[in-house]
């Protein structure tokens, strides 16, 4: 659900871009507010994710009595309070450094181009900092626990460890975000007049790609799913299927034939 409202939010966001350029500051706040907590909840929930795959192999008699209901709610809560409250306080050190009149200007809604105060800089930077620390930590903690324990249950084990390593991957990926600004100013220094085309494909790459790494991977792991796309990428059924058909159909216009032969034999004769 996460990965889906952001992915609309800043797809809204970066369309508005192209279609307006510029948008009310108060609107813009509004929408980048949603598109940032998002964000910021991305790697969360790729920690958290870990240390329920961690609990799972290392404890599982203790798995049903820790991740229940009720404790993933919860955690689901305490999660988006903790993205909130770190949005809130950009939004406070924005109306505090901002005079009034910017907030009924009209600007190019990206989040450098709002929230632009050196406090809020320096904020933003040790949320990341601290963040992606904790992240990271989570995932090699849970992933060595995993690799060392659990010996017994080697299927679940390894299972385990290929997604914490899938995590990981996309951590990287999440990690693009941080690094966009100084790759897009450097590609704007080799093309400066493909602006829109280095903004584009920074949005796919940054923003896209990395919460469509899940699903691919998960459904790929389903053996249903992983029969229908074979099906759609070989553009139908399988060669075995098509044979399978084409016997039928022989079969069937065989059978036709017979029927018409025997229903002009009586004609003849008669």
């Amino acid at each position: 659900m996460n990965d889906m409202i952001q992915l609309m939010q800043t797809s809204v966001l970066f369309i508005l871009s192209y279609v307006l350029q510029t948008v009310s500051v108060s609107v813009c706040i509004v929408l980048l507010m949603v598109a940032i907590l998002t964000t910021f909840n991305t790697p969360v929930n790729l920690a958290v994710m870990a240390a329920e795959c961690y609990i799972a192999v290392c404890m599982p008699l203790r798995h049903a009595q820790i991740c229940t209901v009720r404790k993933t709610y919860v955690l689901i809560g305490l999660m988006w309070a903790a993205s909130g409250l770190s949005v809130l306080l950009d939004l406070l050190l924005l109306l505090a450094a901002e005079p009034l009149q910017f907030f009924h200007s009209r600007v190019w809604c990206f989040r450098d181009n709002v929230f632009r105060n050196k406090q809020g800089l320096e904020k933003r930077t040790a949320a990341n900092i601290l963040c992606l620390v904790l992240v990271w930590f989570t995932l090699f903690f849970t992933y060595f626990r995993i690799l060392f324990a659990a010996k017994g249950a080697a299927a679940d084990s390894g299972k385990a460890r290929n997604t914490i390593l899938l995590h990981g991957f996309q951590l990287l990926l999440t990690m693009l975000n941080y690094v966009r600004p100084l790759v897009e100013q450097a590609l704007l220094l080799l093309w400066p007049n493909d602006h829109a085309h280095i903004v584009f494909a920074s949005f796919v790459m940054v923003q896209i790609v990395p919460r469509f790494v899940s699903p691919i991977i998960y459904g790929l792991r389903d053996p249903t799913f992983r029969k229908c796309v074979r099906g759609h990428l070989l553009c139908g059924r399988r060669a075995g299927d098509a044979t399978s058909s084409s016997v039928r159909l022989k079969f069937f216009l065989q059978l036709l034939h017979r029927r018409r032969t025997s229903q002009n034999a009586p004609r003849k004769a008669a």
